[in-house]
C-alpha cells in the first residue's frame, strides 16, 4: 500500500513540474530575447550526453536559421550571485531521438551569464569551464535544439539573449505571413516599463478575456491568441483562460499569439509564440451633478440651454448623451439632440457620462431660471406738434418701466417682434417722434436676459376754442374776438392776455390757449365785407337802372345818401349828371357812382338847314369807349358813330337819304372812374326827310 501511493506521488509530481521535454521543446521564434523560470525536468529525466549531466530544472527550446551568419546567444540569470546555469545545442536537423551529444555546451560550475560568443574556442566545457564556448556558423533552413539547466534549482529564472550575424526564422517577422503589425492589449502604463493596461469599469470586475482577441490580432490570417495567469503558462501554451474571469486591477496577466502554418500545422513556425503581459485598471468613475442656469426671457416659462456647458466631467475626452429621464437614459430611448440650443421649463434632465474605455456614470442635471428682471408697462403723454399735430415728441427714457438699477440696459423697438429679435431699434429715444400707439422696450441686464414691455404713447391733441370765429365787418369798422372760458392762459398776437380783445380791425390774429401744459395756437381772421361794384348802368329816356354785383344782398340804392330804396330803377331823371349811392347788406360805406344823362335827341330833319340836321353825341368824346349805334326797325345796325365820324349821323347811309320814319340808337360807354363802369344810353329817334 505505501509503495502505490508512493509511485502515484511520483507521477503527479512529474505532472505538476513538468516544463518542457526535447519532444515538446518549444520554439523560438525569431531573435527576440526570451525570459523563462524552468522549474522541473519534464517528463523525461533526460541524460543531455556530451560535457553535459543529468537536467535538474530544464527547459527544451527548437530553433530554425532564416539567413546565415554566426549565432551566439547569452543567458543571463536573474540572480547572478546564486544561480549557476547550463546549456547544450543538438543538431543541425536532428531528431530528439537522433540528437545525440551536444555540439555546443557549458557545464561550467560558475555562477553568473553563459553561452556563447565571438572569443571562446572551446566547443564544450565540463564543471572546470569559463562557462563560455565557440559561436556557431549557421546556414538557411537548419534546425536545431537547445535545452536551458538551472542547476542551482532556484525560482529566479533567466533571460536568453541571440547575437550574432544570423537570423532566426519567425512568422512575427515575415510580412507575407503576418501583414498587419499585432495591437497590444489596453493602453501604455504609467511608465515605460510598466504593463499595458486593459480598463475595466467595475473592481471587481467580471471579464471575458476573448474579447480582446480580434483587437490583438488586427486581421491576420492563421493566428490565435491565448490567455495565461504566469509567463511560463504563455510562452508553452499550458493553462489558457477560456471562460470570464473575476478580475482586480493587482493581477498580472500575459497573452500568447500563437501561429499555425495551414499547410504544415507541425512546423516548426507553427511552435511559435509572442507573448505579452497587461494588468486591469480601474476605469470607474463618478459624474458630478450640476446646475445650469439661463434667462427665461419675456417670461416665456421657458429658457435655452447649452447642456454642454454643464460640467459634469472634467475630462474633455469623455463623451456625454442628455436624456429627459433617468428611464430613456437607461434604455438608450428619446435622447436629446438638439443639446446646444436646448429650450425647457426649469427642471431636471440627465446626463450619460462615458469615458474612451466605455465606462460610464450617469449625472444629474438641474435647469433654472436666472431671477425675473422687474419691468412694466408704462405710459408717456406729451403735447401735439403743432406743424403735425397728429404726432407729438416723446423722450422714452422718462418712460417708468424700471426702477433705477445697475447693469440694466433699455433699448426701444417699433414693434414687439422687433423687440424679441432686437431689430430696427429707435436710435434716437430720447426725441421720439410718434402719433398715437405703442413703442416696445427690450430691458436686459448683464447676463443677457431681457423682458419686453410695452409703453403707450399718447398725443395731446389742440384744444381750440369753439367760440373764436372768422369775421367779416366793414373796412371801416373794429369788432371784439372773444376766444371763450375754460383755458388756463391767453397770449393774443397783439400782446393781450385776457379772454377777448376789442376795438379790432381788419386783419389776421392769433391766440395761444393753454390747456394743462400744452398750448394751441388759433388764428382767427377779421375779413374786410366785399363792397357791391355797378357792374353797368342803363339810361332809357329819363329811366335810369343801376345793375351791382358783388358784394351782399340785399343791396340799397340812393341818389342823395338820404332816402334809400331797394329798387335799382330810378324814373324821371332829368338830363344831367347825377350821383348814384349803393350798399349791402352790410350797410357800410356806400360805393359811389357818378351818372351821365346825355340830352336825349328825338328828331332830326337831314335837310340841310343847319337845324336839327344830325345826332351828334362828340360833347361826350372824353368817355372811354363811346359808341353812337343805330338800328332800323327790325334790329338791324345801319350805322355807328365813333371818334372816326366824331361821333355823329346825318340820317343817312352811305351818303343816301334813309326814307322818313322812326328809328332806335344807343350811346354805350365806360365811366372814367375806377371801376370803368359801363354805361349804356338808349332811346329813338325819327328821321325826316323833305321830298
Amino acid at each position: 500500500m505505501k509503495k502505490t501511493l508512493l509511485i502515484f506521488l511520483i507521477i503527479f509530481s512529474h505532472i505538476l513540474y513538468a516544463q518542457s521535454d526535447c519532444s515538446t521543446a518549444m520554439a523560438v521564434c525569431g531573435n527576440s530575447e526570451i525570459s523563462y523560470t524552468p522549474n522541473g525536468y519534464g517528463n523525461d529525466y533526460e541524460d543531455m550526453g556530451g560535457c553535459l549531466t543529468k537536467e535538474k530544472y530544464s527547459v527544451w527550446y527548437t530553433f530554425s536559421i532564416a539567413t546565415a551568419g554566426t549565432l551566439t546567444f547569452e543567458i543571463v540569470p536573474n540572480d547572478q550571485l546564486e544561480d549557476d546555469y547550463d546549456f547544450g545545442v543538438y543538431g543541425p536537423n536532428k531528431t530528439c531521438a537522433t540528437r545525440g551529444t551536444p555540439i555546443r555546451g557549458s557545464f561550467s560550475a560558475k555562477k553568473g551569464n553563459t553561452g556563447l560568443n565571438m572569443v571562446a574556442t572551446d566547443l564544450c566545457e565540463d564543471s572546470g569551464g569559463d562557462k563560455w564556448v565557440k559561436y556557431m556558423d549557421v546556414l538557411p533552413g537548419e534546425t536545431y535544439y537547445l535545452v536551458v539547466n538551472n542547476w542551482s534549482e532556484s525560482a529566479n529564472g533567466f533571460k536568453l539573449v541571440w547575437g550574432g550575424t544570423a537570423t532566426l526564422t519567425s512568422p512575427f517577422s515575415d510580412p507575407t505571413i503576418q501583414p498587419h503589425p499585432f495591437n497590444p492589449p489596453g493602453i501604455p502604463g504609467a511608465n515605460p516599463a510598466d504593463p499595458r493596461e486593459v480598463v475595466i469599469c467595475t473592481n471587481p470586475a467580471t471579464f471575458d478575456f476573448s474579447s480582446l482577441s480580434a483587437g490583438i490580432i488586427n486581421g491576420n490570417p492563421n493566428f490565435s491568441v491565448s490567455y495565461h495567469t504566469s509567463q511560463n503558462d504563455a510562452l508553452i501554451g499550458n493553462n489558457p483562460i477560456t471562460t470570464p474571469q473575476t478580475v482586480t486591477p493587482t493581477g498580472l496577466y500575459y497573452y500568447s499569439i500563437s501561429y499555425t502554418d495551414p499547410l504544415n500545422p507541425n512546423s516548426p513556425a507553427s511552435k511559435c509564440k509572442q507573448i505579452g503581459n497587461f494588468k486591469f485598471k480601474d476605469g470607474s468613475f463618478k459624474a458630478t451633478n450640476a446646475t445650469l442656469t439661463s434667462c427665461n426671457n419675456n417670461n416665456a416659462g421657458t429658457a435655452t440651454y447649452d447642456l454642454t456647458t454643464a460640467n459634469v466631467s472634467g475630462d474633455p475626452a469623455m463623451t456625454k448623451k442628455y436624456y429627459h429621464t433617468l428611464y430613456d437614459l437607461n434604455n438608450g430611448i428619446n435622447e436629446i439632440t438638439n443639446i446646444y440650443q436646448f429650450v425647457s421649463a426649469e427642471g431636471k434632465i440627465y446626463a450619460k457620462v462615458t469615458s474612451p474605455f466605455g465606462c460610464t456614470s450617469t449625472a444629474e442635471i438641474t435647469l433654472k431660471f436666472y431671477p425675473a428682471i422687474i419691468a412694466k408697462d408704462a405710459e408717456l403723454r406729451e403735447c401735439f406738434i403743432e406743424s403735425n399735430p397728429s404726432t407729438a415728441l416723446f423722450n422714452l427714457d422718462n418712460a417708468a418701466v424700471i426702477t433705477p438699477q445697475a447693469g440694466i440696459v433699455k433699448n426701444y423697438y417699433p414693434s414687439l417682434t422687433d423687440a424679441i429679435d432686437a431689430t430696427n431699434e429707435i436710435v434716437a429715444p430720447k426725441t421720439y417722434v410718434a402719433p398715437n400707439g405703442f413703442v416696445y422696450v427690450r430691458v436686459s441686464d448683464n447676463r443677457g436676459c431681457y423682458v419686453v414691455v410695452k409703453i403707450g404713447l399718447t398725443v395731446l391733441p389742440p384744444v381750440k376754442s369753439d367760440v373764436l370765429k372768422d369775421k367779416i365787418i366793414c373796412m371801416e369798422d373794429t369788432t371784439t374776438l372773444d376766444a371763450g372760458p375754460g383755458f388756463k392762459s391767453y397770449e393774443w398776437s397783439t400782446g393781450a392776455t385776457t379772454q377777448t380783445i376789442k376795438n379790432v380791425g381788419v386783419g389776421t390774429y392769433w391766440v395761444k390757449l393753454k390747456t394743462g401744459e400744452c398750448i394751441a395756437t388759433q388764428t382767427v381772421t377779421v375779413y374786410p365785407s366785399e363792397q357791391p361794384v355797378v357792374s353797368n348802368i342803363d339810361i332809357s329816356n329819363t329811366t335810369l337802372t343801376i345793375n351791382v354785383i358783388g358784394g351782399t344782398p340785399d343791396y340799397q340804392y340812393s341818389m342823395d345818401k338820404i332816402i334809400w330804396q331797394p329798387s335799382n330803377t330810378f324814373s324821371n331823371v332829368a338830363r344831367g349828371t347825377y350821383k348814384v349811392y349803393v350798399k349791402d347788406a352790410y350797410d357800410c360805406d356806400p360805393i359811389e357812382v357818378t351818372v351821365v344823362v346825355p340830352n336825349l335827341i328825338n328828331m332830326i330833319t337831314p335837310n340841310g338847314d343847319g337845324v336839327n340836321d344830325v345826332v351828334d353825341y362828340s360833347a361826350m368824346a372824353d368817355k372811354q369807349n363811346l359808341v353812337l349805334s343805330i338800328f332800323d326797325r327790325y334790329g338791324t345796325k345801319i350805322h355807328q358813330g365813333d371818334k372816326s365820324n366824331g361821333y355823329k349821323w346825318d340820317g343817312k347811309i352811305a351818303g343816301k337819304n334813309i326814307p322818313t320814319g322812326t328809328y332806335w340808337y344807343s350811346v354805350t360807354w365806360n365811366e372814367n372812374d375806377k371801376k370803368n363802369t359801363p354805361f349804356k344810353f338808349s332811346g329813338w329817334i325819327v328821321v325826316k326827310n323833305r321830298e
